[in-house]
């Protein structure tokens, strides 16, 4: 199992998805220390990064730090896109992904992410510009179709193939279904054996039995997971494993999953300020506690607290309180080693 993204050799795909407002430096990071096949950056909108790289003298990003590292950039307009690319591979992006699957309201109204799915003229005009604007290699991240009329997922893969680009990401619903229903992993069946290049599935894989569930039924080349990381950034790693060797590695225990859940915390406030931090941490901090027993109070206390050191002993607090014999005994023992 492995594949090739252009010069980037890929040994296990298994990737952590372009995630705004999730899949900032402090999670990557995280993710990749665990292991990962490759890590998408948020998605980036490519006419206000460069905007704002005209007309600030804010320093430019550093992608080096973090190669391999695949760029996401969203746009509806070619030359713009072609531009966005230039800066972000001559920032250190090791692969551009386009958006062509975001479903939410404010980018489809822009004509962008899975809105392009309705033109395919237009889409095949930004997959040429945006492969000619660089030597990186470019991949693309779509859904299958606008709606359950215009699925044309296979159509759209085979323009990306003729256009050069390197890998396609298909997440298995459509732009109306948003995020309900189940993900149609057969449906990406369709897509990979339209083409020759790498097809990855995308959408509800959780575990990593849904890891190999997936890919058996899209028949796909690679995994990427987005939701099912939140709070876990642990799990591609457990995905790899499984995949390699069909054995099921265990939740880090109650010790571990507080350091990670703590220095994940402190790098937050790092990367962002202690004010800004703190409030955007709130929501990794939930989903980690969403997996541990008795975990509704504190969070409830701590979901509205300014003071980060407060917050930092209050969950200090509550992992003692749930390692106590009452609590622990009724802990599965995966969280008990």
């Amino acid at each position: 199992m492995g594949f090739s993204i252009g010069a980037i050799k890929i040994t296990d795909p298994v990737f952590l998805a372009p995630i705004t407002g999730v899949t900032d430096l402090p999670f990557r990071r995280l993710v990749k220390r665990y292991g990962a096949g490759l890590v998408f950056s948020e998605m980036i909108a490519s006419r206000p990064m460069l905007e704002e790289y005209r007309h600030t003298a804010r320093a430019h990003a550093d992608y080096t730090t973090e190669f391999p590292l695949a760029v996401q950039l969203a746009g509806c307009e070619p030359d713009v896109m072609a531009e966005a690319t230039r800066m972000s591979a001559g920032f250190g992006a090791a692969i551009i992904d386009m958006n062509f699957g975001c479903p939410v309201k404010r980018v489809v109204h822009k004509f962008a992410g899975s809105a392009l799915m309705k033109d395919e003229l237009l889409s095949a005009q930004i997959m040429a510009a945006t492969v000619k604007a660089t030597n990186v290699p470019v991949t693309i991240k779509m859904r299958l179709g606008w709606d359950e009329t215009c699925k044309n997922a296979s159509r759209l893969a085979k323009i990306a193939e003729e256009s050069g680009v390197k890998m396609i990401t298909i997440h298995g619903r459509t732009r109306n279904q948003m995020f309900n229903g189940a993900a149609n992993w057969e449906g990406v069946r369709a897509v990979k054996d339209s083409v020759k290049i790498p097809v990855v599935v995308n959408g509800d894989i959780r575990t990593p039995q849904d890891a190999q569930r997936a890919l058996t039924i899209s028949g796909a080349d690679g995994v990427m997971i987005a939701r099912g990381a939140y709070g876990k950034p642990w799990l591609l790693q457990q995905v790899m494993r499984y995949l390699s060797t069909g054995i099921c590695t265990p939740q880090p225990d109650l010790a571990e999953i507080e350091e990670v859940m703590l220095e994940h915390y402190d790098a937050m406030l790092h990367h962002y300020g202690r004010h800004q931090g703190v409030a955007i941490a709130r929501k990794h901090l939930s989903w980690y506690l969403s997996s541990l027993p008795k975990a509704e109070s504190v969070y409830t206390e701590i979901k509205t607290m300014q003071d980060a050191e407060i917050v930092k002993k209050k969950l200090a607090n509550y992992f003692l309180s749930i390692k106590d014999g009452a609590v622990a005994a009724a802990l599965p023992p995966e969280y008990l080693h």
